[in-house]
């Protein structure tokens, strides 16, 4: 009973409908169930590519990101005062948004061309990447009760400076093999999906001091005016 309860909640919340944690589901099991998935997700993204490194293809470096972005999430936000923001809660909120990320884990080299493949393979990073900044705005809207443009600044400066951090790290191996080119051997089914990461690691970096400096000032307007029905707000925001 306690397992469909959970299957029911993590279907609501991935069609954007509102719920509350189910009695008798321990937050603990939500944490289990999302990481469980992202597991997958993560040897699914790199079963079949030769530039990835062993923990990539163990699935660790996903489990990983989930604990550092929903931490860097919970901190960023923390100090724009939001309603019920605890780490636990987001952690477990980043945790259930990744079954989407299968869609990466099936093998379309496998029927179809490699320049299909890598098409499709770049449709599926869209899709995936665009369905979870909905669900952090529904989160950012319904849970941490934030205005707008503070929805706006709280979604895309956590996903701007982790595509930024990556990219010094260079854990894709992307960036610079796209800036010296790939050669013929390392083509794989997902470089055009690597291309389009490379076009996201460029758009934030322009991004990226204009969404601190408007962090800043909404950081100094909730100190400011800490009205705690208004955090972050705008007028009509």
């Amino acid at each position: 009973m306690a397992l469909r309860a959970l299957i029911g909640d993590e279907f609501r919340l991935l069609t954007f409908q509102p719920f509350t944690p189910s009695r008798g589901v321990h937050w603990g099991g939500y944490l289990a169930f999302g990481l469980f998935f992202t597991w997958l997700a993560g040897m699914g993204r790199y079963w079949d590519n030769p530039r990835a490194a062993i923990w990539q293809h163990l699935g660790l470096g996903s489990v990983a990101y989930v604990f550092c972005f929903s931490l860097l999430l919970w901190a960023i936000l923390a100090p724009l005062k939001p309603e019920r923001w605890r780490y636990r809660n987001v952690l477990v909120f980043v945790a259930l948004t990744s079954p989407p990320a299968l869609l990466y884990a099936i093998p379309v080299e496998r029927f179809m061309p490699l320049g299909a493949a890598q098409s499709v393979n770049a449709w599926f990073l869209a899709v995936v990447a665009a369905w979870r900044v909905a669900l952090l705005v529904l989160f950012l809207r319904r849970s941490a009760g934030l205005g707008r443009f503070t929805i706006l600044i709280a979604a895309c400066l956590p996903l701007v400076l982790i595509v930024n951090l990556l990219t010094m790290l260079n854990l894709e191996h992307v960036v610079f093999d796209f800036m010296s080119g790939v050669r013929e051997s390392q083509r794989s089914p997902n470089d055009t999906a690597y291309g389009v990461l490379f076009m996201i690691t460029a758009l934030s970096t322009l991004l990226a001091p204009a969404l601190l400096v408007s962090y800043g000032w909404l950081v100094y307007r909730v100190r400011k005016f800490p009205d705690p029905n208004s955090a972050g707000r705008l007028p009509g925001g």
